[in-house]
């Protein structure tokens, strides 16, 4: 049976304007060095500035890797969730989202889905071969996907944060529900370049 193995990373920290950092540089360059022992087929990125530059400082240590650009994997809102879905303390968190913008978000993450979610077989290569791919994209996108994987409901995906750089990794198996190994995993960078992407507050 075989299985596609998605890497999924958050860009490295970026700056107000949304563009890589030095720290952001060396946690894309970290997590390229972890990633240097996985037999990757290729490297995808969101359009984004930050992304980009992140999926090709971490492709640095990956030989012969292809890198191209995703445009499912741009930063959106996936899915707003209805009132009755939000918690108090996030009542009016949406506000302002008009029609026309929640239908473009839920077309881009069922697109997201479609193309990334699903086994090798599903995708008529017909090789029989696992296959390895690295997903640099943003918070959202990989809560979308781990919301999915999990088959939970829509507005789920709340709360599913992940740091720079951090490693979600989802194999997904015809026949089998996806399974989500790792998620967030922080253990290439050194203790001063964890947590970045999250909040003081919730900083360990």
């Amino acid at each position: 049976m075989t299985t596609r193995h998605l890497y999924l990373v958050r860009h490295g920290a970026a700056d107000a304007a949304g563009e890589l950092t030095d720290i952001g540089r060396r946690q894309a360059g970290l997590l390229g060095e972890r990633l240097a022992g996985v037999p990757v087929d290729a490297v995808w990125h969101s359009p984004l500035p930050r992304a980009v530059a992140s999926a090709h400082e971490l492709a640095r240590h990956l030989p012969d890797v292809p890198v191209a650009e995703a445009a499912e994997l741009v930063d959106h809102v996936p899915y707003v969730p209805t009132a009755a879905e939000l918690p108090p303390s996030q009542a009016g968190f949406f506000d302002g989202y008009d029609d026309t913008e929640v239908a473009l978000g839920r077309r881009l993450a069922d697109a997201l889905v479609a193309r990334f979610a699903k086994a090798p077989a599903s995708q008529g290569t017909g090789t029989g071969a696992d296959t390895h791919e690295v997903l640099v994209t943003h918070a959202f996108q990989i809560a979308w996907l781990v919301r999915h994987a999990l088959d939970a409901p829509p507005s789920r995906w709340l709360g599913l944060n992940s740091g720079n750089t951090a490693l979600t990794v989802i194999d997904y198996r015809d026949g089998l529900p996806p399974a989500i190994v790792m998620f967030n995993d922080m253990s290439h960078l050194p203790a001063e370049l964890r947590w970045t992407g999250f909040s003081e507050r919730v900083r360990p």
